[in-house]
């Protein structure tokens, strides 16, 4: 018995100098623990607009999304996973929790700040969702906390490790042809998105004030091939050029503008991911992928399934979904699938310079 129980303790203690340990105030984490905060859209909302007052267009919190892999709508776009949640599965995080979930107080993790339907503008779906502005605001107010919690010390640590993980400007594009907005007979298609740069921008340039150094934003998606933009060109079902050209017009203006903040800004790095490319090579090349369909989302109405319909909760209540959502690209008339979204993660999380830039996001996490 004695023997056993020396032998115990000896393995006890073998573990305990085995795990490496950085205390952090009162928490003790992995020695190069590294947070992710999440900011953007519905491709990286995992469910803060379940707390807002706001419409059903702007959630997901009831089936069939969710229901691949959560077995529940758990308030992302998607039958399964988000493109942040696979990021923290290769970083051996737990999937990051919405900012706005109730009694989370825990952001040694990070937090995600995504709000469904935002945009870097705060006029984009005004009254309805969380703006960049506001997500940047919630970030500040967790950042007290934290050095609260941990001492300034050991926050500044924190924050400095951490990586930003940003997707916005989608809706920012897209809403004013939606609606119908006399938006692009006021503005330039040049100045329009010189605006939405420069609102991102300050975004970035104020996390960087209150700590942040390593940012992740991939570039936005050919936006006018979604299914809800072809669906706007019934007769042909072509892409709907006029968005898409706003797309490259904002990729070339982000790509420059990161350039910039990196000679601007000391011990800033970024990461830029190639989405542009990796959703077109998909759609015009399915079966390379395993895709059977990247034209005709799984879930919604009309053509293409292009009317944002899914679950019949929003203002058109008729919608189909497909029999195997792991044959298509897209899940609802502008999400893709959780296969995706994987697709997607694996690129930015190991990425070859030519795809993710200067740096993946394995070395953002590991440096």
């Amino acid at each position: 018995m004695v023997s056993f129980r020396l032998h115990f303790c000896f393995l006890v203690l073998f573990v305990v100098f085995l795990i490496p340990d950085h205390c952090l105030g009162h928490l003790c984490l992995p020695k190069k623990h590294v947070a992710l905060f999440i900011f953007g859209d519905s491709l990286f909302d995992a469910g803060n607009n379940d707390y807002i007052n706001t419409t059903t267009d702007s959630q997901a919190n009831f089936g069939p999304y969710g229901e691949t892999f959560f077995k529940y709508p758990s308030g992302r776009f998607s039958n399964g996973r988000l493109i942040p949640d696979f990021i923290a599965e290769f970083a051996n995080l737990p999937f990051i929790t919405p900012y706005l979930y109730p009694g989370y107080h825990r952001y040694t993790d990070g937090t995600n700040f995504a709000s469904a339907g935002a945009g870097a503008l705060v006029e984009t779906n005004k009254g309805l969702v969380i703006d960049l502005n506001t997500q940047v605001h919630y970030f500040k107010k967790s950042r007290r906390l934290l050095r609260k919690k941990l001492g300034d010390a050991e926050a500044k640590t924190l924050l400095a490790r951490a990586v930003y993980l940003t997707n916005i400007g989608s809706n920012d594009y897209t809403v004013p042809f939606i609606s119908n907005s006399s938006t692009f007979q006021t503005y330039s298609p040049e100045k329009y998105v010189e605006f939405v740069i420069g609102n991102l921008t300050s975004a970035i340039k104020e996390i960087y004030k209150k700590g942040g150094r390593k940012f992740a934003i991939p570039n936005l998606v050919p936006l006018g091939c979604l299914p809800f933009a072809r669906a706007l060109n019934p007769d042909t079902g072509a892409c709907f050029q006029e968005i898409t050209a706003l797309a490259k017009l904002h990729n070339e203006a982000l790509s420059k503008v990161l350039q910039k903040l990196e000679s601007q800004l000391h011990g800033f790095k970024y990461s830029i991911a190639d989405s542009y490319s990796s959703l077109s090579e998909s759609i015009n090349n399915p079966s390379k992928y395993g895709f059977n369909e990247s034209e005709i989302a799984c879930c919604g109405t009309g053509p293409y399934r292009g009317i944002f319909s899914c679950g019949g909760k929003r203002s058109v209540k008729e919608y189909e979904l497909c029999g195997n959502v792991s044959e298509y690209v897209f899940f609802d008339s502008s999400h893709p699938t959780e296969k995706v979204n994987q697709l997607f993660a694996e690129l930015m999380w190991s990425g070859t310079p030519n795809i993710t830039g200067p740096y993946n996001l394995k070395a953002l996490f590991e440096n």
